[in-house]
Parts: C-alpha cells; sequence; structure tokens
C-alpha cells in the first residue's frame, strides 16, 4: 500500500511538510514509510525539483 501521493506537486508538498516536521533525512523518511527513494527522486526532479540534504527538503 503506497502511503505517499503519486501526483507530483502533492508529492512535493507531503514530502517537504514529513521532512522539515519528521523526518532528518530523506532515507530516513523512506524506510520509516517504506516508500523508494529513488522513485520518489525520480517523480520530483520530472517536475524540476531536487533534494537538497543541507535543507532536507525539495528545491
Amino acid at each position: 500500500m503506497r502511503t505517499l501521493p503519486e501526483d507530483p506537486a502533492m508529492l512535493l508538498s507531503v514530502v517537504n511538510m514529513k521532512l522539515r516536521d519528521a523526518y532528518p533525512s530523506l532515507a530516513a523518511l523512506c524506510d520509516d514509510l517504506g516508500e523508494d527513494e529513488a522513485k520518489i527522486r525520480e517523480a520530483l526532479a520530472a517536475i524540476g525539483y531536487t533534494y537538497d540534504e543541507t535543507t532536507n527538503s525539495f528545491r
């Protein structure tokens, strides 16, 4: 069962919120939720966003 939205814009919003409020890194978020980090990165790259480790967010 997928816990994150498939729509890229919604995915961006939810992932950034979770990173800000609950997870120290994208890897921790993916591990906890059982999500594929590469798929999240790919989906968000398709709309022009990349993960920035220093801010722990997609920008």
